[in-house]
């Protein structure tokens, strides 16, 4: 056994160029596919943590302008939404659950004693969670006494608390705050709203807004959750049927895409999907072509190696060794450099994405008051970096093979000549 690892490490030590110039082919090529995969990991799961809290089977509905005549009206009418086109919603049971409205009214002043802060009010409903992706601290969201009541609460984000006390993690549950002139009461703290990431909106009743604000039956956007589709073909025949309803009403044609604007987020996560798929896809080919390259440099030294080393195995071969001791030799060298370099390269790659963790593992995306994640947890499961391991060995082992067998079944007297 001694003498067998003697001949491997010789044989090494003899072209230590040509197997550290192999070496590095092989471990740059499965370093570089564990980044490669941990990298797209990163934007994969920032993109799937900004769906995450959403409820992928509902949409969104906004007024629009008309873009063609109806019935002897003009195009570029304004559509503006209302309580009937709330109503008509709900009525359509058959595919709408859930059915809400949320309406704005753009940057106030929000003050607590002498500090204060800009704010974009929402009157929603107490469904508005369900939907878009509040995520609660401390307190509670808008319930239904709120919005029986026109009661005077407020559900702020925790970067506004940190800005009016000084502390995000301030117990300001209960605390009295002012919004135009009329004193609110804080009833709950959120970090984060998947809809639109903005840390400056502030959440009313939406009868609250209403009143206080004049509104008369006018909505910003309607929201519900859908029901009964679960494909593309269903979700785009609902959204054919519910223009044509609303157009009835709202008195524009059912195909005029301009009338009203529909966020259907079924759809963006189908094709958010596909895109993920096929960046998924491009990632492993780049991967894969770059693990090539090492399999190519190890398949091209053992093949010269055995061209070199015929003549010695003639020898070997008359002098009574067995065609399957050469061929062990050859395929251990082969085994030996693809397992030790591609270890290299796989912790040199694992190490390589828990920096990018470290260094970029929750980088987010800041402007104004939007935040938004766009890396998160760029690191490669090990059994995947494993398993790249195992296709390196094996893709060894057969390139040393193949040339091995070919070389062990010229006859002696042939392989003493061979130069």
């Amino acid at each position: 056994m001694f003498d067998f690892i003697q001949e491997i490490y010789g044989t090494i030590k003899r072209n230590k160029l040509r197997t550290c110039l192999t070496g590095f082919a092989v471990a740059w090529g499965i370093f570089m596919l564990i980044v490669l995969l941990g990298a797209g990991n990163g934007l994969l799961n920032a993109l799937n943590k900004q769906t995450s809290g959403l409820a992928l089977n509902s949409m969104q509905v906004y007024g629009g302008r008309t873009s063609m005549p109806y019935k002897g009206l003009k195009e570029g009418r304004e559509i503006r939404l209302t309580n009937k086109e709330l109503e008509v919603t709900r009525g359509m049971t058959d595919h709408v659950a859930n059915a809400s409205a949320i309406i704005e009214q753009g940057s106030v002043r929000l003050n607590h004693k002498d500090t204060y802060v800009n704010v974009s009010l929402n009157g929603v409903m107490p469904n508005y969670p369900q939907t878009n992706g509040i995520e609660m601290v401390s307190g509670r969201f808008i319930n239904k006494l709120d919005i029986d009541e026109r009661r005077k609460s407020v559900v702020v984000h925790e970067r506004t608390i940190e800005m009016l006390f000084g502390n995000k993690d301030f117990d300001a549950i209960g605390k009295l705050v002012n919004i135009s002139g009329l004193a609110y009461r804080i009833v709950g703290v959120y970090t984060s709203d998947m809809n639109n990431g903005n840390t400056s909106s502030a959440y009313l009743p939406f009868s609250t807004l209403h009143l206080i604000y004049n509104k008369g039956d006018e909505v910003g956007s309607l929201v519900f959750l859908t029901q009964n589709i679960d494909t593309e073909a269903k979700s785009d025949a609902f959204e054919k049927e519910y223009r044509a309803t609303i157009g009835k009403v709202k008195q524009f044609e059912a195909d005029d895409r301009s009338a009203i604007w529909i966020r259907n987020r079924f759809k963006q996560f189908l094709q958010q999907e596909t895109g993920s798929d096929l960046l998924r896809t491009a990632i492993w080919v780049i991967g894969i072509f770059t693990l090539l390259s090492g399999i190519v440099g190890v398949s091209n030294i053992m093949l010269i190696t055995v061209k070199e080393r015929t003549h010695e195995f003639g020898i070997r071969k008359a002098l009574g060794a067995r065609p399957w001791s050469i061929l062990r030799s050859v395929m251990a060298e082969s085994i030996l450099i693809t397992g030790f370099f591609g270890y290299v390269g796989m912790v040199a790659g694992i190490l390589a994405t828990e920096w990018l963790n470290v260094q970029a593992g929750t980088k987010a995306m800041e402007a104004a008051d939007m935040k938004m994640e766009v890396f998160l947890n760029p690191t490669v499961d090990l059994g995947i970096a494993l398993q790249a391991l195992l296709v390196l060995v094996i893709a060894g082992m057969i390139a040393g093979f193949v040339p091995a067998r070919k070389a062990v079944r010229v006859k002696p007297v042939e392989a003493l000549n061979a130069r």
